[in-house]
């Protein structure tokens, strides 16, 4: 995942690992209600589809099975036939856009895009997006000689597109009644490190993305989905995930929408109706090229104030997956897609 931007009530600026700070603004407690809370004025709601924690946590152990999907390796490769394959069993269309980015140092990168459609005859469209490519280097570790050794990625690249996998897996079951395109990236952890940053700035963060929206498959520059979902890091013990700044800000839609929606389901404890960090991610590109995008992330952890303290690290692993956290996540997303009218 790339890094984070600080905000202050003064001025914004990109930051290259740093913690917020001071919060713009706070729009509820985190704290939950009991089930039946009629003072928050929530309406309680019951999972659309059939979402199985079980099924999305055997998703990102095969993934991590693979070994770190880093662009351009085997492992990578065989990854991305994976999702394809179990795409092409699940959705109405499957397009790999392939094709080469530069990353910040001058590697070349090879890059596999994948977008499955559910429903096509239906114009209005929802876009769920999460990136399967891990970080290269496990640039947070305490110890510098593993720097550069790979992460395993389980919550980073993996929980997300897990969960989108097992919603795939749903809406071939059950078709909704919009469209819905889901986008696996690839390429957005390819990012500088702390100390590589100068006049690159955050260029070279989610190449996949940025790939994508110079030709949005299959849409073209017409007819583009209503809104976007993005998912990253939605997996980790304990996450809670706070409003991320951006999405607040420019993709309110999705992000009222989501948050409400986790409400109904009564998961208060996981998503916190505060704002967190500014993250510079898949969705801010997105965003830019039309499709307001909210991003689910964990950016405002009680360890750290920020990311998760696995984040870029070799505890980056499937230990610390919390299969519940998959479920919340899932669950909502799924209702918020069913529920959804053309």
């Amino acid at each position: 995942t790339a890094n984070m931007a600080a905000i202050t009530i003064i001025a914004m600026r990109v930051c290259r690992t740093t913690v917020i700070a001071a919060m713009l603004a706070v729009l509820a407690a985190c704290s939950p209600g009991s089930a039946n809370d009629s003072r928050q004025g929530v309406s309680r709601s019951v999972p659309m589809g059939e979402f199985s924690a079980d099924s999305a946590y055997s998703y990102v152990a095969r993934q991590v099975a693979f070994g770190p999907r880093v662009p351009g390796t085997a492992s990578h490769d065989s990854c991305a036939t994976w999702i394809e394959t179990r795409m092409r069993a699940w959705a109405d269309s499957v397009i790999v856009q392939k094709g080469t980015v530069a990353a910040f140092d001058g590697t070349v990168l090879p890059i596999t895009n994948i977008i499955a459609g559910f429903n096509l005859p239906q114009t209005k469209r929802i876009l769920l997006v999460a990136h399967y490519d891990t970080r290269p280097w496990a640039d947070r570790e305490s110890d510098p000689e593993l720097h550069n050794t790979p992460i395993p990625g389980a919550n980073d690249g993996g929980s997300g597109t897990a969960v989108l996998m097992e919603i795939a897996r749903n809406l071939a079951r059950k078709a909704p009644t919009v469209g819905v395109d889901i986008l696996f990236v690839d390429a957005e952890d390819y990012g500088p490190g702390e100390t590589s940053i100068s006049d690159t700035g955050f260029d070279g963060w989610c190449l996949g993305s940025r790939y994508w929206t110079q030709n949005m498959i299959p849409y073209g520059n017409h007819n583009l989905p209503a809104y976007g979902i993005l998912l990253d890091m939605v997996g980790g013990r304990d996450a809670v995930f706070h409003y991320e700044y951006f999405s607040q800000r420019d993709a309110v839609t999705p992000t009222v929408k989501v948050w409400s929606e986790a409400m109904q389901l009564g998961y208060e404890n996981i998503f916190c109706r505060q704002v967190g960090g500014a993250v510079n991610d898949d969705h801010l590109v997105i965003t830019a090229a039309g499709i307001p995008t909210t991003d689910i992330i964990e950016s405002n952890s009680k360890s750290t104030g920020s990311f998760p303290d696995t984040w870029h690290t070799l505890d980056d692993n499937l230990e610390n997956i919390d299969p519940d956290v998959l479920d919340a996540v899932g669950k909502t997303v799924l209702n918020v897609v069913y529920k959804e009218r053309p």
